[in-house]
C-alpha cells in the first residue's frame, strides 16, 4: 500500500509586514541568470503565511506550503530562524 502523503516545501525568507491578525507577509528572494545576458539577477515574492509564533518585521522564517486557509494565505511558518536585530 502506497503512503499518499507529501513532504511539504518549505521556502526561506524575511518578514516584512506584521500588521494582520495571525498574518506575515514574507518576502522570498532568489538569484537568477538572465538568459540573454548572463548576469545575476535578483527576483522576489512576497507570500502570506499564517503565524502563530509571534514573528516580527525582519525575522527570517522558514514557511512551508499548506492547504489554502484564504484568498492568499497558503503558507505557514515552521519555525523563526533568526530573530531581527532591534
Amino acid at each position: 500500500m502506497s503512503d499518499n502523503t507529501k513532504a511539504a516545501r518549505t521556502l526561506v525568507g524575511r518578514v516584512t509586514s506584521n500588521k494582520m491578525a495571525n498574518t506575515v507577509t514574507v518576502l522570498i528572494e532568489r538569484q537568477v541568470q538572465h538568459p540573454l545576458l548572463g548576469k545575476i539577477i535578483r527576483r522576489s515574492t512576497k507570500l502570506h503565511a499564517h503565524d502563530e509564533t509571534g514573528a516580527n518585521e525582519g525575522d527570517v522564517v522558514r514557511i512551508a506550503e499548506c492547504r489554502p486557509l484564504s484568498k492568499t494565505k497558503h503558507h505557514r511558518v515552521v519555525e523563526i530562524v533568526t530573530r531581527a536585530e532591534v
